[in-house]
Parts: structure tokens; sequence; C-alpha cells
């Protein structure tokens, strides 16, 4: 019997995550590298990308690989796999952390985030990169985990993903009701679609070896204005958001032999909020 602590060893692992410029990008490399895993970064962001590269080699040791890549082309994202394979033979994991996050600001004299306002290419440039990337990261990295007879895909989603955005958050003094802006629409509709894209995913490969989970995480510290962190803090019952770092835990968890008997399941990290 495996002892608990090799249940979460990831050695000679590749784990390919999208997102790889951004905040949890970073922390899900972090909790690869520590467990002896390698972590393959790809971001369209090619000055942040290397910045969170060269931040991973200084504080963990770990010379993750890179590629600069816009996940919404899948001609280039298979010109990637193809490069990946030819220089680590293999890939074990895949976690579809890419997304877009609209701003709740004002364009113009309308406020853009409401749904009436809302622009048809933002709609399709949020799904495109937040469920099209995941699609394409799947048809790339997930059919060579299911050719391998093994892999582990995490996509993650939201708390928005299980609940809608409560719009009193973002409300401001003063303004007609249907000029408040409001977390716009794409946000919640691409993490919905990621948790169905996770039971698909979790049923689809299943004879080839190949898992798929969710992970819902709640909101993080990010340099939010005081007002809105108060707002929220007050609709979560461990009465604060989450830092950065929190998330790594639960990523170790979905991604190892740990969660061996987990799939098309949701991993709601919320701090409560979605139970109340």
């Amino acid at each position: 019997m495996a002892s608990v602590d090799s249940l979460f060893r990831l050695e000679g692992r590749v784990a390919v995550i999208t997102g790889g410029a951004g905040l949890l990008g970073y922390q899900h490399a972090t909790t690869i590298a520590g467990l002896g895993g390698l972590p393959v970064l790809l971001d369209i962001n090619g000055e942040a990308l290397a910045a969170n590269a060269a931040r991973l080699i200084e504080e963990t040791g770990c010379q993750a690989a890179t590629w600069v890549a816009d996940i919404t082309d899948l001609d280039a994202l298979e010109v990637v796999g193809r490069e990946l394979l030819a220089r680590h033979g293999r890939v074990d994991i895949l976690i579809n952390n890419a997304a877009r996050n609209p701003k709740v600001e004002s364009a113009g004299d309308k406020d853009f985030s409401r749904l009436e306002n809302f622009p048809w290419e933002q709609w399709q440039l949020d799904l495109n990169v937040g469920l099209g990337g995941a699609f394409n990261c799947a048809k790339v990295f997930g059919a060579q985990m299911a050719r391998q007879g093994r892999g582990v895909i995490v996509n993650i989603a939201s708390d928005l993903g299980v609940i809608a955005p409560d719009q009193r958050l973002y409300r401001v003094e003063g303004r007609e009701a249907d000029q408040q802006p409001v977390k716009p629409v794409t946000y919640s509709v691409v993490k919905h679609g990621l948790i169905g894209l996770t039971k698909y995913l979790a049923t689809y490969w299943c004879e080839q070896g190949v898992r798929c989970n969710a992970l819902s995480p709640g909101g993080v510290y990010a340099g939010q204005n005081d007002v809105f962190v108060s707002k929220l803090t007050q609709l979560i019952p461990l009465g604060r958001m989450a830092d950065a770092d929190e998330y790594r835990g639960a990523i170790a968890f979905l991604c190892s032999d740990a969660s061996a008997y987990m799939n098309g399941a949701n991993l709601v990290m919320d701090g409560g909020r979605s139970t109340w």
C-alpha cells in the first residue's frame, strides 16, 4: 500500500498550465514543481510569462518550460503539442487555467458591463478564450494523454460557475438602476460551461485512463478596493477572501494519485460563500 505522502508526488510528470503568466497560474506551477513535476507554462503574454518563469527559478529552483501560445488558435497549439512531445516525451497533466475576466468599468457614456450594452465582440472573445481555449487544449493534450493511457485534466472554474454574481457588490451610489455596473455575463457563462466540459471529458476518455475534474475557487485578494472587499467578505462564512497560495493543496490533490477515484467532480473552495 502506497503511503499518503507518495500519493501526492508527481516525479517525472509533465503538467501543461494555461494562463501561466497569471496570478493563479504561477501558484499552480509552484505546486507542480514542489511535488517533483515539470510545469509547462503557456500564455499569450510573453513578457509576463518570462517573469513568472524567472520567479519560479528564483523561488523553487525549477526550470519550467514556457511557450508563448494563443490557445484559441488550434493550429498553433498543435505545433506546441508536437514540440512539447519532442522535448519531453509525454504530457500527464493539463490545467485549463486561462480566462478573461472583463472588468466592471464604463466605456464612453454607457456602462458596457450591463447585458443590454455588452458587445457581441466581447462575448465572443471571452468565450473563445475561456471555453474555446479549454476545448482546444483538451483536443491537443487530452488526446495525447488518452494515447498514453493515463492523464489528468483540471479545469479552473469559479464559485460563479455554481452561483450567480451578486450584483449588489458592484453598485455605485447615486446612479440609476439601469446605469449600475454589473459583473459581465460572460464570466459566469464561461465558468458554468467549464463545469459542463469537465463532466463531458470525465466520461469521454475514462476508458483510456484520463480523469477530469474542476476546481471552483472563490475570490482572491488581488488589490481590490476596500469597499468591494468589505462587501464581498460579508458574503463569505469564513469572513475573508482567499490568499493566492491557498489553492495549492487542492491543485496537488486534483493533479495527483491522491484523487485517483475522483472523476467528473467540481471541488468548490470558496470559503463557504456558495453555502449561504
